[in-house]
């Protein structure tokens, strides 16, 4: 690859019609070469160095933009009030672990989130780890935690400003005392206990935004220093990725390695029971996913999606491991979304037009008990131990706090924890399912919210939303925002477009990779649809994702600016050229593609969306949001990506930029931080789509 490097322009300010001052940024050309044919330029690469002083100046310019017109618009719409009054919500969602139920907590307004603890239903909530007390300057924010065998331990993992890197500590559950142990350089990694200390996975640290590689496995021993740690397994392709489990009976260690630039997968096991412990193959070289989850009768229990579009639950016997049993079989069109093994019956969640379904098997694959939930509403759970008979589980909707239930695994009844309250009337706003036709003639689902008395009236404020990524359900979760939007006349409308997994396997390979564009082109039939269906008009249309959203809801605008007034891509991926040399880019090869195969090359180019902007253009107006310590997708995609939109003369409507402080892929944490970010998100695309052009 050929590298020539231009001198650079002056530093300038540039004042654009709508009345904006942007901080104009420098250009400094940088082209590749790529197979000899195709010369890449990119004017703005100085803009990956984090560090640089004159970056800094530029983004803190842009913040002071886009901070000014989100609190005006904010307050404009009264969205902090109402927003604020819509998030006060009344509900309970604890999750039960070993002996004891466990919920995440604010109890205050400035507070973080805090796990508290409790070994009863009917008793009050103690505090249990306060993130508050780890660090008085850090964002602190708990991402995980596990519980010893005994229930005797809890260790928890919590990051700093939103970082990837977490760290872990070790509580008594008896006490609420911490042990001396503290990990640190831990990265995508669950916590698999065994015996008197557990698993953990690692990284070699480097620099900021620098490739994932070199994951290592380890034990670590209670009230041990973290040097003492035992290395358990690496490779010497730094590109493999593992997880690891321990049945709940620990009698199985289960190590998964994944090679993401093929997307094959093998899996080794410990048996603890046999003659000679030690770690063995057990399925290699696999095209396609088998989750291990538990052990039953010393077999091993399976979801998986071998040879499959839905998913179905396999017993696998280590001394014959390819001789898969099945136990529930896979249904045509039932996507198989979660499995809970109890000790004579298989609790499972299934998603079947858009609708969740809870059903329970024996283990002969009869079923014992089905029921359906309505459309757009989703089920979490279930929690509890193997051989308990009460489970707890939870519905929720996009205006629907999680509802929480008893559910008793013996006569399949529930009973509500606690009654759920809300400060608006949820039954004014209705969810509607629809399917459209995309460019190729595949029909795509998507959900429609709005008030019950909408007019289709082809002028209602809407916003469109998507993922599209890495065969992805999203699932209906609350959403106060939402609630804001739709009572202000607002509709929202999620387009369960393909590369997500909403259909199956399949509709994510037809949004994988090569296929990309089918996502794309799903979004943008999406528009058509609500466009020509009069729910609203490009002139009233907004759109919005984040991270493969963001990419597929900028890359459709660039492709179909009439279609669109505002685009909100949130940490979205938008040089896809250099995506793959920075932070977990490498190890999304399987999914995007690389540079060095020529025809991925050729494909990433076509839809890139910052080797795609045109100069002579007036793209839809774009509210860029990112967080300065998010180490899936680096800022300076969007840094990048907003300089080259704003430094053309053709650009009338508004480019802002705002990048979120002390945050990382997941943005700010914090009460009163969500609700005024939200506030400001939603309180802005209102006033953009209802003000006159």
């Amino acid at each position: 690859m050929r590298k020539i490097v231009i001198l650079p322009l002056l530093f300038v300010k540039l004042t654009l019609a709508q009345e904006f001052e942007y901080p104009k940024a420098k250009q400094i050309t940088v082209t590749d070469t790529f197979f000899n044919e195709y010369i890449i330029r990119d004017e703005y690469r100085w803009m990956e160095n984090i560090e640089d002083p004159e970056l800094i100046q530029w983004i803190n310019a842009q913040n002071e933009i886009s901070k000014k017109e989100l609190h005006w618009a904010s307050i404009k719409n009264n969205a902090f009030n109402a927003i604020d009054k819509y998030a006060y919500t009344e509900y309970t969602s604890p999750v039960k672990k070993g002996k004891y139920y466990f919920s995440y907590a604010y109890y205050n307004n400035v507070s973080l989130p805090a796990l508290f603890y409790k070994q009863n239903l009917n008793l009050n909530s103690e505090l249990l780890v306060d993130p508050n007390y780890i660090s008085s300057k850090d964002q602190i924010e708990i991402e995980g935690f596990s519980v010893s065998k005994d229930s005797k331990y809890l260790a928890y993992q919590y990051s700093r400003n939103g970082s990837d890197w977490v760290e872990i500590k070790v509580v008594n559950l008896d006490n609420r005392d911490h042990l001396v142990d503290h990990l640190v350089d831990v990265k995508f990694s669950n916590i698999a206990w065994k015996g008197n200390g557990f698993f953990y996975s690692k990284y070699p640290r480097n620099d900021k935004f620098s490739p994932t590689m070199g994951e290592e496995i380890f034990y670590h021993e209670l009230r041990t220093d973290q040097s003492e740690d035992q290395l358990i397994f690496k490779r010497n392709n730094p590109q493999i990725q593992f997880n690891i489990t321990i049945t709940s009976n620990e009698r199985f260690f289960i190590l998964t390695e994944r090679n993401k630039k093929d997307g094959k997968s093998n899996i080794f096991y410990i048996d603890y029971e046999s003659q000679n412990p030690a770690i063995k193959p057990l399925l290699m070289n696999l095209k396609e996913d088998i989750d291990i989850i538990e052990s039953r009768n010393g077999k091993l229990i399976a979801y998986t999606l071998l040879n499959s579009n839905t998913g179905y639950v396999v017993e696998i016997d280590p001394q014959n491991p390819y001789s898969l049993k099945t136990i529930i079989p896979e249904y045509e069109k039932a996507v198989l979304l979660e499995v809970k093994p109890l000790n004579e019956k298989i609790i499972a969640i299934y998603q079947y037009n858009q609708r969740p379904i809870i059903t329970v098997y024996d283990y002969s694959g009869n079923v014992l008990y089905s029921l359906e939930l309505p459309v757009g509403h989703s089920v979490r759970g279930f929690s509890g131990n193997m051989d308990d008979t009460e489970l707890l589980f939870y519905m929720s909707a996009y205006t629907l706090p999680p509802v929480g239930f008893k559910f008793n695994t013996i006569d399949y009844k529930r009973t509500l924890l606690q009654h759920t309250s809300v400060t608006f009337d949820f039954e004014n706003i209705v969810t509607e399912e629809v399917e459209y036709y995309s460019e190729d003639s595949i029909l795509v689902p998507m959900f429609i919210l709005h008030h019950k008395d909408l007019e289709l009236n082809g002028n209602n404020p809407t916003i469109l939303k998507a993922y599209g990524g890495y065969g992805a359900i999203v699932q209906p979760h609350y959403d106060p925002g939402m609630v804001y939007f739709v009572n202000k006349g607002g509709i929202i409308a999620y387009a369960n477009i393909r590369g997500g997994g909403d259909k199956g396997y399949d509709w994510y390979l037809q949004g994988k990779r090569r296929n990309k564009q089918n996502s794309f082109d799903d979004f943008i039939s999406a528009a058509e649809y609500l466009i020509e269906n009069k729910y609203t008009n490009p002139s009233k249309l907004a759109a919005t994702g984040s991270s493969p959203g963001g990419l597929t809801v900028t890359a459709s605008a660039i492709q179909r600016p009439d279609l669109f007034r505002l685009i909100v891509p949130i940490v979205g991926v938008f040089d896809m050229i250099r995506k793959e040399l920075f932070t977990v880019g490498n190890v999304n090869i399987d999914e995007y593609g690389t540079v060095e195969d020529s025809t991925d090359f050729i494909n990433l180019l076509s839809y890139s969306p910052l080797h795609n902007i045109k100069e002579d253009i007036n793209y839809p107006a774009m509210l860029v949001l990112t967080s300065e310590n998010d180490e899936r997708v680096p800022p300076f995609h969007s840094y990048k990506f907003v300089a080259k939109l704003q430094n053309r003369t053709a650009q009338k409507n508004p480019i802002l930029l705002n990048v979120a402080k002390n945050a990382g892929h997941y943005g700010s944490v914090g009460w009163i931080t969500n609700i005024r970010e939200t506030a400001e998100f939603y309180g802005y695309v209102y006033k953009y789509l209802t003000e006159k052009n």
